[in-house]
C-alpha cells in the first residue's frame, strides 16, 4: 500500500514539474524543473525494483545532461522569455484536438484491451550492469554513439545560431590571426 501511495505522490511531483517547466519564462528555472522531473523518474525507478536505471538516471541526466544543457544556457546568456498572445487558429484546433487525441488514447487503452496484463516489476528480470554494458557498448553501440554526435551538433548549432552576427572567436579568425599577434 505504501508503495502505492509513493508512486502517486512522486509520478505527480513528476507531472507537476513537467508543467512548471513548459510555464517558466526564464531558462534556468526550466532547466530546475527538469531536474526535478529527473529525479522523481528515479524514485519512481526504485519504486518499481530498477536500481541500476534508477542510478543511471541520476547520474547520467539529472547529473551530466542537466549540467551540459545549463552550461549551454548560461553560455548563451538566455534572458527572460517574452510571451506573445497565442494564435487563434491554434487555440481554435488544438484544444479539440487534444480532447480527439486524449479520447482516442482513452478508447485504445479501454475498450480495445478489456482485460489487461498484469505488469511485471523490472526488478525481476536479472539484469546485471555488466550485461546491460554489454548490450549497450557491443550490440547497440551505433546508436548510442549517433545519439552523442547528434547532441554535439545540436549544441554546436545553438552556440553558432545564438552568436552575434559578424563575430567568430576560432582559430581562423582575425583576431587570433599569426600577422594579427605579431603587430
Amino acid at each position: 500500500m505504501l508503495q502505492l501511495v509513493l508512486f502517486f505522490v512522486f509520478g505527480a511531483i513528476a507531472v507537476a514539474a513537467a508543467v512548471n517547466l513548459l510555464a517558466q519564462r526564464h531558462p534556468i528555472n526550466s532547466a530546475l524543473s527538469l531536474i526535478v522531473v529527473m529525479a522523481s523518474l528515479a524514485t519512481l525507478f526504485l519504486l518499481m525494483g530498477a536500481e541500476f536505471l534508477a542510478a543511471i538516471q541520476v547520474i547520467v541526466y539529472a547529473g551530466a545532461i542537466m549540467v551540459l544543457f545549463v552550461f549551454v544556457i548560461m553560455l548563451l546568456n538566455a534572458g527572460e522569455e517574452e510571451r506573445t498572445p497565442g494564435s487563434r487558429v491554434a487555440m481554435l484546433l488544438g484544444f479539440p484536438a487534444v480532447v480527439l487525441l486524449a479520447g482516442l488514447v482513452a478508447w485504445t487503452l479501454l475498450a480495445r484491451n478489456p482485460h489487461p496484463v498484469p505488469v511485471e516489476l523490472a526488478g525481476r528480470f536479472m539484469g546485471s550492469p555488466s550485461a546491460i554494458a554489454q548490450l549497450l557498448f557491443r550490440d547497440f553501440l551505433l546508436p548510442f554513439e549517433v545519439t552523442s554526435v547528434l547532441i554535439l551538433i545540436a549544441i554546436m548549432g545553438a552556440v553558432v545560431l545564438a552568436s552575434p552576427p559578424g563575430t567568430t572567436t576560432g582559430p581562423s579568425s582575425p583576431e587570433t590571426s599569426p600577422a594579427k599577434r605579431e603587430e
